[in-house]
């Protein structure tokens, strides 16, 4: 029987959570010498050779302070920060209350809250640093099967190779059905809402504010871009979406224009729009001997609070955390030990950030005048009392979990 090629670490999925979690285990596949294998369906474009061409149209990411020191800690940040556009207030409010409240970071003695960044850059980072390690890259090739072994996990790849993994991390958005086929049940409790996400360009320079205004069809954030561009993300009742995708940009502007107001300025222009459904899942279990699930296949969130990706990130580094640990106890990555650890560092923080983002739309999503009053009355409280607003900021910025 031919042997198969083993690697202490089978990532699938190349994307950010993928490749960041590639990234940060470039010190142990340096001096522990791990072998890491990354699985990606997607074809990668060519990137390090040809100049960056940014687009209007490319998605964004809001990245926490706390999340900026971890990219710092691979080595990544300043690359990242060349195209990040900096995030030094945050401004909550609701439609049709007076209640207003400013999260800043001079009041935290910082420079920013947090950055927003290009999806496409962060992933032409991050993939030039994965260029520079010794892992074996598999892409594009799916997995076919997935089948437990004494010592993990072995994998069938779509490129006719065939891998053992002492630790597989599913790192897949949870779009490859990988999970199910494991017997992973995901717990989904539906929003009954759409995000429509789009570039927009204001008329006044956004002075890196970030802006999450409540109404009583969902919520719309603003979120600074390079120049005087703004990412949008407009929630929607399911169903209500399609007449908005099928505007013309004067249209979708204008109505864009009066449901937002004028505090960011006139809204002059509008890329592509896009919109996802949106839903809470949780996957029941993130771990098992030989397995762990990072990202959106652990947990998607609703983006009110841009907590998706930056807890994601935390959830990355906690493995890396875990695993060397393990490494330093004579662990394999996959053990169950390890697996624990990492489960044991992860509870507390998804469990928070979750109630956090969640009870943020049900709170704002419930239309009834007594809770009308007091949530204006809490937005009001929050901007004049000091350590309420700043311990929202420190929660913003990735500092406290």
């Amino acid at each position: 029987m031919t042997s198969q090629p083993r690697v202490d670490i089978a990532i699938i999925g190349g994307g950010l959570v993928g490749a960041s979690l590639g990234c940060a285990l470039a010190s142990l596949v340096e001096r522990a010498g791990l072998r890491v294998a990354v699985i990606e369906a997607a074809p990668l474009p060519p990137m390090q050779n040809e100049p960056w061409q940014p687009s209007f149209d490319a998605r964004a990411s809001a990245i926490a302070g706390g999340s900026a020191r971890h990219f710092a800690s691979m080595g990544v940040w300043d690359s990242m920060a060349e195209m990040a556009a900096p995030i030094r207030t945050i401004h909550v409010s609701e439609r049709g209350r007076l209640g207003v409240a400013r999260l800043r970071a001079m009041e935290l003695g910082v420079e920013a809250l947090g950055h927003v960044i290009p999806n496409a850059w962060m992933g032409r980072v991050l993939h030039g640093r994965l260029s520079e390690l010794p892992l074996a890259w598999h892409c594009p090739a799916k997995v076919e099967s997935i089948h437990p072994v004494a010592e993990g996990y072995r994998l069938q790849l779509s490129d006719g190779n065939v891998l053992e993994a002492g630790l597989t991390v599913l790192a897949d958005g949870g779009r490859s059905g990988l999970k199910e086929r494991l017997g992973i049940e995901s717990h989904e409790r539906p929003y009954d809402q759409v995000a429509l996400i789009a570039s927009v360009e204001v008329s006044r320079p956004h002075g890196g504010v970030a802006y999450e205004r409540f109404t009583s069809a969902g919520p719309i954030a603003l979120l600074p871009l390079q120049g005087q561009a703004m990412e949008l993300v407009w929630t929607h009742e399911r169903g209500q979406e399609g007449r908005r995708l099928a505007l013309s940009d004067g249209d979708f502007l204008a109505e864009l224009q009066q449901a937002f107001g004028d505090r960011a300025g006139h809204f002059r222009r509008v890329g592509r729009r896009h919109a996802y459904p949106l839903s809470l899942i949780t996957a029941r279990e993130t771990v098992r001997p030989g397995l762990a699930i990072l990202g959106n296949a652990a947990h998607a969130l609703h983006p009110v609070a841009g907590q998706g990706f930056n807890l994601a990130l935390r959830g990355v580094m906690d493995l890396v955390v875990a695993i060397e640990a393990g490494i330093k106890r004579s662990a394999s990555p996959g053990s169950t030990a390890v697996l624990q650890d990492f489960e044991a560092r992860r509870d507390a923080d998804r469990d928070n950030v979750i109630r956090f983002s969640d009870g943020l739309i049900r709170l704002f999503g419930l239309d009834l005048p007594l809770l009308s009053h007091a949530r204006a009355a809490g937005l009001v409280g929050l901007n004049l009392v000091g350590p309420l607003r700043r311990g929202l900021a420190r929660r913003a910025m990735g500092m406290e979990r």
